[in-house]
């Protein structure tokens, strides 16, 4: 499996495109983030990734170390508004575990640590078929709301409406935290040696190749 692959394989896990997957094609400009990851953050993240992905007959995300790889890639690939809701979402998942269990995440049972997360990934996924329903308008569209906004409403008014879309358009913090355990853990030596099949130098030259009389490939 390569990146592309693996990218596009999370897509349709998780119902919306890699969170700061442009940071891995080209240059980002993001600038790295002032709020470093706690120990027991990482602790945190670890404990969830396993959830998602526990060991088995074959390692798990702990085994990957993919706590301290979600802490790094947030920090340093994410934009400051995508970190925030991270950050958020760090928060939340406290908060949903007190609620629910009266007790911190990691001192959650497996049994309820695997109902709270499938709890969060039925919301990342609703919110993100939501998203994906926003119909688009066209500029005929988009020229007549602008026209009857400014007529009807204050200004006040307007700027909270485009402060609740701009929050809609952000993704489920748990759809972050899915994304980054998958990616971080089939990237890793771990996921792709024990795992994935792995294979040291692709598409290797062979000298003596047998020829049965085929055309050569175009590309």
């Amino acid at each position: 499996m390569n990146r592309r692959e693996l990218l596009k394989m999370i897509a349709l896990t998780t119902g919306t495109a890699m969170i700061g997957g442009k940071s891995l094609f080209a240059f980002s400009d993001a600038g790295q983030s002032d709020h470093p990851f706690s120990s027991r953050d990482v602790e945190r993240l670890d404990e969830l990734a396993e959830t998602i992905l526990p060991r088995t007959d074959t390692p798990g995300a702990k085994d990957a170390g993919v706590g301290e790889f979600m802490a790094l890639f947030v920090s340093d690939c994410y934009t400051p508004s995508e970190r925030e809701v991270f950050y958020f979402g760090l928060a939340q998942l406290e908060a949903r575990s007190r609620a629910a269990y009266e007790r911190d995440f990691i001192a959650l049972s497996g049994e309820q640590r695997i109902e709270l997360v499938n709890e969060l990934d039925r919301e990342a996924m609703a919110h993100a078929q939501q998203q994906a329903r926003r119909k688009q308008p066209t500029p005929a569209e988009a020229l007549t709301a602008e026209t009857q906004t400014a007529q009807n409403q204050t200004a006040e008014t307007q700027s909270s409406q485009e402060h609740a879309d701009s929050e809609e358009a952000f993704p489920h913090y748990f759809t972050m935290m899915k994304q980054l355990t998958l990616f971080g853990f089939f990237t890793s030596e771990v996921g792709a040696t024990e795992v994935l099949r792995y294979e040291a130098v692709p598409g290797r030259y062979e000298g003596c190749a047998p020829y049965n009389g085929e055309p050569a490939w175009a590309t």
